[in-house]
């Protein structure tokens, strides 16, 4: 009874079981598809579908092939050795019981392993799409390897296809034999009594011609590793094929490879006769032949040939090496020009570089952030970029630098009020450009703005588009877009000084994002987004628009999948319109005899910071494409910079109309163009080296250099300084041009280590303002060497003469007093007056809880004279003589002192001018008490090599005396 009434609750059970399992598998199906489905629609509304749906049908063409070619040879090989196993085989105990296990699932097995191995195979290939739309759409570069004669797109294109395919059909044909060799021991094809071991004739013509393919396809593997020397490492001197590689190496593989060819010529007759022994002799052979051929006599080679004359020996080698490196990173044109600094700073030194003076950038805008957030955030809700950009303006007819950001939102600074409905439809977008005058600063040390407030206005115009729905700060998601006669619930912007007055708010109305416009496009993007607000609320309407992926690289990144992306995205005011500019690189690290880089090592400096882990090999870059991202409508928009790149021009095969010709660029938009930092950081470490062109000089490392630390951080936190933008005239220019410029000092490590200055390299950054045209000078390299017989300070030596300074040190210490600290901005280094102009920026910052640092003081050094005033001009005359020959942008500054703790009005109006300035000199009791500061300094340093900690005391209380001095006596 029991019994009976069980079996129906079982067979209730089942059906239920199998509906769960299908609603489940409909689960997750859906899911899949509202993921694809809106990738679509994103990449639909932007214009790109065709990036998306390429990718899509490559990929899946990719994994039908490596399905197939996998699980389609291993059932083959499965099927016929069981189709040929001997009926009446008499088997052992163990191999009887395992058939009696594996027979009823014998069926399943064969269609099941090589479905899963299939599985796994496709879905190894379908990554490989890149791969191979490359070798299907390859263009011939025009250059040929020194070694072969080859075109560079071979190695560019072809050689990874070839040796990814050779590869997989090794892992192929391996898997199958092994399949093949289970199966006919498992059912007796292949018995194994003692030291006999007997083979069936069909086993053995089988695995006989499974061997024979396996060593075919290893002898185009090991003829394919001769091409292959050219692109890998074969020692520490050089990338590329070496004397050794070229002359045992390279001849040994292709006689390998004839080896490989014969051994599976006899597994072949094996097959046919019968007899084992040729291909078992010829195996043998093989790997003989490879330890010698392959690895013995290139050692003989290299120890008993190279190794004794090893630098004229590899001559030829290396001088390929430093022309493929050179050609492969774009510096082969540049030429060393010999530079011999003046240390002459008589009056009028600098009249002839008027112009470098006076754009000589006083702000920095690594600095800069919190003063401007102090300045022109206004809200909690807004924000500004950690490290502002520099971009140069036409203000009244003349080109300025500028430092410029925009204000974007932060979601944070809500508290309270962050929740959905208010970070999804209320605060949905940025608003307004702010820009600061690069060599200009107000009396209370604050940036000079060209461009500020809400609404926005100033120099650049009030025209322009100035909401910010795309920038590199945007919130995850945001849904815009109502009916025309709706209430706006956008907050646009604060607006209204009067009580009770409500801020402005807006409606979006541009296509910026993917319509939700029907509840199966909510319920997708709810899906998407894990939120079942975006379904619930009535918000949401016919006309919404949801905007996401909204960071400018992002964007880039998924349009331009091919492309590596600059670290900075900068913005700038063009055709009346915000815009994000990005360069676009292209990159391979398959360029025969090109040193190899880590690209996101190569760029480390002080702002931008070591990656865990290193993993982006390059030996070939090309700032090929200039992309822009609508900073209201998210439009984008790729710019074919380098047209002669080969991996441009096949990516464009692959993608047509995805890039558009330089020529559609407007000549506002090629103004704000510029040289890009994160290639010229590359260039410099290449160039730290192969600058040197003579294979002697290069072998020897006599003249090898690097780019100095950052002086302005602590040893222990120091990396690279960065490059710096400057509009200057540099030695051989005919005139001023906004400028990227790096400087040198010699390579070295431990006690021997000299910073001083070995070459200083520039790179004329400005593209022009010609519509579709780019400036010829664009590009243009000046590399000087300093001579080496004269001792130049590098960037850390004036630093450590900038911290040592008696004087400097005084003033300094004032400037410190109370709850204010000293922040040292950054440390510029220009070619004027024949020399190297050193000028650096001293702000300073409170240690309250509001700070922000306000420029105080400039340092200027020039040879051996050090000048350090209130403003840039007075410092350059300070050092030439009284009078610099030129006038720096703040030269009609009248400076006031003021506390930087206490916050500043930047509505206030300019203080005039007092008839009789004060100065120090004026004070014989400040004078007396600088004196006394200065004595002390000079005591302290005494005592303390003296080791006298004593009098090390006595002359720091001296020290702290005058000091108090000094601040009573000051005005």
């Amino acid at each position: 009874m029991t019994s009976t009434e069980a079996r129906p609750a079982s067979r209730t059970r089942a059906p239920l079981a199998i509906a769960a399992g299908v609603i489940a598998a409909l689960v997750i199906v859906f899911f899949i598809f509202a993921s694809l489905y809106t990738d679509w629609l994103w990449f639909d509304q932007l214009g790109f579908a065709n990036v998306l749906t390429t990718g899509w049908i490559a990929a899946s063409v990719m994994f039908l092939i490596g399905f197939f070619s996998m699980a389609v040879p291993v059932y083959v090989s499965i099927a016929l050795a069981f189709r040929a196993r001997p009926v009446y085989a008499k088997l052992n105990s163990q191999l009887d019981r395992y058939q009696q296990v594996i027979e009823p699932l014998r069926r399943l097995a064969m269609f099941g392993i090589p479905a899963v191995l299939g599985l796994f195979a496709g879905v190894a290939t379908s990554s490989r799409w890149p791969v191979a739309l490359q070798w299907l759409n390859r263009t011939p570069s025009g250059e040929t390897d020194p070694q072969f004669g080859l075109d560079i797109s071979f190695y560019l294109f072809e050689l990874p296809f070839y040796q990814s395919v050779v590869a997989f059909a090794s892992a192929i044909v391996l898997i199958s034999g092994i399949a093949a060799l289970a199966t006919s021991y498992l059912y007796g094809a292949i018995r194994i009594n003692g030291r006999e071991v007997r083979i069936s004739k069909a086993a053995r013509i089988q695995l006989a011609i499974i061997a024979a393919v396996y060593l075919a396809v290893q002898a185009v593997s090991i003829w394919l590793d001769q091409y292959a020397t050219l692109v890998n490492s074969s020692s520490d001197l050089l990338v590329g094929a070496s004397y050794a590689d070229v002359n045992a190496v390279i001849p040994g593989r292709a006689i390998l490879a004839g080896i490989a060819a014969i051994v599976a010529v006899l597994f072949i007759i094996t097959a046919i006769i019968g007899r084992w022994r040729l291909p078992i002799v010829g195996t043998a052979l093989l790997i003989v032949s490879s330890l010698l051929i392959g690895s013995v006599y290139p050692w003989i080679v290299q120890r008993f040939q190279v190794a004794p004359s090893v630098r004229s020996v590899e001559a030829p080698y290396i001088e390929r090496n430093i022309e493929a490196t050179r050609a492969a990173y774009d510096v082969a044109d540049v030429e060393e020009q010999r530079f011999d600094p003046s240390t002459d700073t008589e009056a009028g030194a600098l009249q002839n570089d008027a112009e470098t003076t006076a754009n000589i950038r006083i702000i920095d805008p690594a600095l800069v952030t919190r003063t401007f957030a102090q300045l022109e955030q206004f809200r909690q809700y807004y924000q500004f970029a950690p490290e502002l950009d520099v971009d140069r303006y036409e203000i009244d007819g003349k080109v300025q630098d500028t430092v410029i950001a925009v204000r974007e939102l932060n979601l944070d600074g809500l508290g309270g009020a962050n929740n959905f409905y208010n970070r999804t439809f209320v605060y949905t977008h940025g608003y307004g450009v702010v820009a600061a005058f690069g060599n200009q600063r107000s009396a209370e040390g604050l940036p000079v703005f060209l461009q500020s407030g809400i609404p926005n206005d100033g120099a650049l115009g009030s025209d322009f588009e100035p909401r910010i729905y795309f920038g590199e700060q945007s919130p995850p998601f945001s849904i815009v877009g109502a009916p025309e006669g709706d209430r706006p619930v956008e907050l646009d912007f604060p607006s209204g000084e009067e009580e009770g007055a409500e801020n402005a708010t807006t409606t979006y109305a541009a296509d910026g994002g993917p319509a939700l416009d029907n509840v199966f496009k909510k319920v997708l993007y709810a899906i998407k987004f894990q939120s079942e607000q975006i379904f619930l609320s009535d918000a949401v309407n016919d006309e919404s628009q949801i905007l996401y992926d909204r960071d400018p690289k992002q964007r880039i990144q998924k349009v331009a999948p091919y492309l590596t992306l600059d670290s900075d995205a900068y913005p700038a005011v063009v055709d009346d319109k915000v815009v994000w500019i990005v360069d676009g690189y292209t990159t391979s690290d398959n360029y025969p005899y090109s040193d190899v880089k880590q690209l996101s090592n190569a760029i480390v400096d002080t702002y931008t910071p070591t990656p865990a882990y290193a993993i982006d090999n390059i030996n070939y870059i090309r700032n090929s494409v200039k992309a822009t991202v609508d900073a209201y409508t998210g439009e984008v928009t790729l710019y074919a910079w380098d047209d002669e790149d080969p991996i441009l021009k096949t990516w464009q095969k692959i993608f047509p109309t995805t890039v558009a010709p330089m020529s559609e660029m407007s000549g506002d938009l090629l103004s704000h163009v510029r040289y890009p930092a994160d290639l010229f950081k590359v260039q410099r470490q290449i160039l730290s080296t192969y600058h040197v062109t003579d294979s002697d000089s290069f072998f020897s490392s006599d003249d090898a250099w690097i780019t100095p630390n950052d002086p302005t951080k602590t040893a222990a936190t120091a990396e690279f300084q960065p490059p710096y933008y400057l509009t200057m005239q540099v030695p051989g220019s005919d005139q001023p041009n906004f400028s990227l410029y790096t400087t040198f000092i010699p390579q070295s490590s431990g006690e021997g280590t000299r910073n001083v200055l070995t070459g200083y390299m520039a790179v004329n950054a400005d593209a022009g303002s010609t519509a579709g045209e780019v400036a010829d000078t664009y590009g243009k390299f000046t590399l000087l060497t300093l001579p080496k017989q004269n001792t130049v300070p590098g960037p850390g030596q004036v630093q450590n003469n900038f911290n040592t300074d008696t004087e400097v040190a005084n003033q300094l210490a004032l400037l410190a007093r109370g709850d204010t600290e000293i922040v040292r901005g950054n440390l510029l280094t220009l070619p004027v007056g024949g020399g190297l102009l050193y000028v650096q920026p001293v702000y300073v910052q409170s240690t309250a809880e509001t700070t922000y640092p306000i420029l105080r003081k400039v340092l200027v050094s020039f040879g051996d004279q050090i000048g350090f005033e209130d403003t840039l001009d007075a410092a350059l005359n300070s050092v030439f003589g009284g009078d610099s020959g030129a006038n720096a942008g703040d030269e009609d500054v009248v400076v006031d002192p003021i506390n930087p703790s206490e916050p500043v009005d930047p509505d206030a109006p300019e203080p005039e001018a007092p008839t009789t300035p004060t100065t120090p000199s004026d004070s014989p009791a400040l004078t007396a008490a600088l004196e006394d500061a200065r004595q002390a300094l000079l005591d302290r340093a005494a005592a303390y090599a003296a080791n006298d900690l004593v009098a090390a005391a006595e002359a720091d209380e001296a020290l702290q005396a005058a000091i108090e001095r000094a601040i009573t006596a000051s005005p």
